[in-house]
């Protein structure tokens, strides 16, 4: 693989702009080639070469280097303190001087670019280590004072003590030398190993200064260190929610306990993990624009036969980018810290979290994806043949049970359809370098490719077909009528072996995808009493798209609920209990957005979600005054009313997809209609996306005014219009990380944020201040 298609694939998404433009100045060096190239023939050695020869020879004999005839960078001050290089290019004067001016230009802004990029970062990573320094420090005391109020309340008097190696200033006494010690904790410490886990942590050095994640002092009573330390709360869970709305702050005093010191210990573990992550995408990006300056100059001595690589790099390798060593060796103290405190001295175990492998495709997915798909047409052909052969729709009964069964599998075909759309999101997200794990907020390494969500799509199918198909072949056969209570359990347990895989707790089946998305589906269910996050808001607004598939749930319990065999679908819509569900199910997607938007209304103070609630509440209306004039057909007035409603809602959800999630139609944009940055080259995409997101929007009206359509039955109607709203979902799913991919791309966000458990007094002074 060339180096400059590496260059784009090894880059952090979210700092791509930040990146050294290695096309941009191979261009200008492309320029410069041609140039050289018409103005002598190939095959000739001009004087200059023959000079350029007769000079090299002599520097390699100990003449002057001629890197000194042709450039000349200096190091200059911006501002009194900003340093930035500038390259003089000592021969303007030859053939295609310029060109090589206007590449040193652009390479000097390049490199100014990189370096102060690089410069701010590192200065971030300081800040946040001298704050885990303070958070390591309240950690140790906290390890400590549990510790101490676990052994006071276990014993009395006198306890038995290991005296420990470490550099500790004690007050000796006769009791000493038994064994034994009355001395408090904090002077001499029992249980050596536990210590020893406290004591190494991370230093550093920079601009000659150092400034060190020290080792806690022993000699300090905990309750000193403590002083003024609280427990910041964030709101994670319906309990601490509920307190933080009697309470005016959402910080607490420390009690002590051993579950507060477990809660601790396990925010900081993430905090070390994330901190670390940031250390080596910094170091990637150092490493990364280094080669990418060293390439760049063996092709400009390539294309210019000139020797300029040897003076440049000098300048380059001793500015803030070339002097990764810092962040080096601060890995290392992480790395040693990490495994000290957080996993017991156990590397392997250490390193697993701090590196987690990435994913490598296996071969077994592709083989079974491959196999499963190649069953599940041979079963659908299998399925269209029976019913044509048995001619099932021109009989009565035949029809009859048709509109009985169609509707419980019905359920496993919005949700392939879905997987499968998820899948083709999935792939276009990595063609397009969209980084949805980040977005997601997916532990590294666990996030599932768009083979292995295919693959979980033809293995439903392939079970949904395959029950279908004896489904059939029970009821229409004449020995198989004897297995008819095992003919109408085939779709219940298929639904039961799907739930039972969806949230069975063992390591199967990519079980971290799984309890990702029941702990999801259990936030929003939850809403609003937990914090709102990504993850949150789109699988919600996924579940809003899926109402046909939410109703064939309550068709489940109303089926197996009456016991009847026949005509089940006519008595559910005559069940009172059943028309209830019917409507509440199709509103709880809805619903839940509509108080994830409140939350966030309060939370952000921001109007913009109070209109994305009002947007949810209109759609609300219109569901319901849909379902009525379902349940109610011929009367005029609800096909207004539902009209109506359904014409407001949907021009209010298809302004907020195109202008709010998507970020197009912005004005004083330079792609006309759309917006600046764009993921895919071609614009034509996009427009082809908003009329598409329109047409679909308005699948609706089939539904209230019933065109007819002969060859087509209402059920049959009923289900294009699931699947046509199913792929606008998955359409609008693609250009919805998209936009929030470029909203994190525009701010250099590439770490997702995480809350540490203390704050100190000090730094609310600060604030106030």
């Amino acid at each position: 693989m060339k180096f400059g298609k590496d260059f784009k694939k090894q880059m952090v998404p979210e700092w791509a702009e930040a990146y050294m433009d290695y096309n941009g100045l191979k261009r200008i060096l492309g320029e410069l080639r041609e140039y050289k190239q018409s103005k002598q023939h190939p095959s000739v050695t001009s004087p200059r070469d023959f000079e350029q020869k007769s000079s090299l020879s002599g520097t390699l004999g100990g003449g002057r280097d001629v890197e000194d005839q042709v450039i000349d960078v200096n190091t200059l001050r911006r501002d009194g303190s900003k340093q930035f290089y500038m390259t003089k290019f000592l021969r303007q004067s030859e053939e295609g001087g310029e060109l090589e001016v206007t590449f040193f230009t652009k390479l000097d802004e390049e490199l100014n670019k990189v370096n102060t990029f690089y410069k701010g970062k590192f200065e971030e990573v300081k800040q946040e280590a001298s704050l885990l320094n303070k958070q390591m420090d309240a950690l140790v005391a906290l390890r400590i004072k549990v510790k101490n109020r676990h052994q006071d309340s276990s014993s009395s008097g006198r306890r038995d003590c290991v005296d420990i190696t470490m550099p500790l200033t004690r007050n000796t006494s006769a009791a000493d030398t038994s064994g034994t010690c009355e001395l408090p904790l904090i002077q001499q410490q029992c249980q050596i190993g536990e210590v020893e886990h406290m004591r190494q942590l991370i230093e550093f050095k920079h601009d000659n200064s150092r400034e060190v994640f020290h080792t806690y002092d022993y000699n300090r009573d905990p309750l000193e260190v403590l002083e003024g330390v609280r427990i910041i709360h964030t709101l994670e869970s319906p309990i601490s929610t509920i307190k933080g709305v009697f309470k005016d702050s959402k910080e607490e005093h420390l009690s002590f306990d051993k579950d507060e010191l477990r809660g601790v210990e396990e925010r900081l573990r993430v905090a070390f993990i994330e901190f670390y992550h940031k250390l080596r995408l910094l170091k990637h990006y150092s490493f990364m624009n280094l080669s990418a300056f060293s390439k760049i100059m063996k092709k400009y001595e390539k294309f210019s036969s000139r020797r300029a690589s040897r003076s440049y790099m000098q300048i380059v390798d001793n500015s803030d980018l070339g002097n990764s060593d810092e962040v080096t060796n601060l890995m290392g103290r992480v790395e040693a810290t990490f495994i000290k405190i957080f996993s017991h001295s156990n590397r392997r175990k250490g390193m697993k979290l701090l590196r987690p492998k990435a994913k490598t495709e296996k071969h077994k997915v592709s083989f079974l994806s491959g196999f499963f798909s190649g069953c599940s047409i041979a079963l659908l052909v299998a399925i269209v043949l029976r019913i044509q052969a048995q001619k099932l729709m021109d009989k009565k009964d035949g029809t009859q049970y048709m509109e009985n069964i169609f509707p419980l599998y019905s359920l496993f075909g919005y949700i392939v359809l879905h997987l499968l759309m998820f899948s083709a999101d999935i792939y276009f997200w990595r063609r397009y370098r969209i980084n949805y794990p980040f977005i997601f907020g997916l532990k590294r390494g666990t996030e599932l490719s768009y083979r292995e969500v295919f693959l979980l799509s033809t293995g439903l199918a392939l079970l949904a077909l395959g029950g279908f198909l004896a489904n059939i072949y029970l009821a229409m056969d004449l020995s198989g009528r004897h297995y008819k209570t095992l003919n109408q359990m085939i779709p219940l347990g298929l639904l039961i072996l799907i739930l039972v895989i969806t949230f069975c707790p063992f390591n199967i089946i990519y079980r971290s995808s799984r309890f990702f998305f029941t702990w999801t589906l259990f936030r929003c269910i939850c809403a609003p009493l937990y914090p709102e996050t990504f993850p949150d808001f789109f699988l919600a607004d996924q579940l809003t798209s899926q109402m046909q598939a939410l109703r064939s749930f309550v068709l489940y319990i109303c089926y197996y609920g009456l016991g009847e065999s026949s005509r089940r679908q006519r008595k559910c819509h005559k069940h009172g209990v059943y028309n209830s569900l019917y409507f509440v199910i199709a509103v709880i997607p809805y619903w839940m957005r509509f108080l994830q938007c409140i939350r966030r209304l309060c939370e952000e103070k921001d109007l913009k979600h109070l209109c994305n609630g009002l947007k949810y509440l209109s759609t609300i209306v219109a569901v319901i005054i849909r379902t009525i004039y379902e349940l109610h057909k011929g009367k005029t007035s609800w096909m207004v009313l539902a009209l109506l409603s359904s014409a407001v809602a949907t021009m209010m959800n298809t302004y907020w997809d195109i202008v709010v999630d998507w970020g197009l139609l912005q004005k004083q944009s330079k792609n006309r209609f759309l917006r600046d940055r764009l993921q895919v080259p071609h614009k034509s995409i996009y427009f082809a996306a908003m009329i598409l997101d329109v047409i679909l929007r308005l699948a609706w009206i089939q539904l209230v005014l019933e065109f007819r359509l002969p060859s087509l039955h209402k059920m049959t109607v009923t289900t294009i219009y699931a699947c046509l709203e199913i792929i606008r979902r998955g359409m609008w799913s693609f250009f919805r990380l998209e936009n929030e991919h470029l909203n994190n791309v525009g701010q250099y966000r590439a770490f997702k944020s995480v809350p540490l458990p203390f704050s100190y007094n000090d730094e609310d002074d600060d604030k106030e201040d």
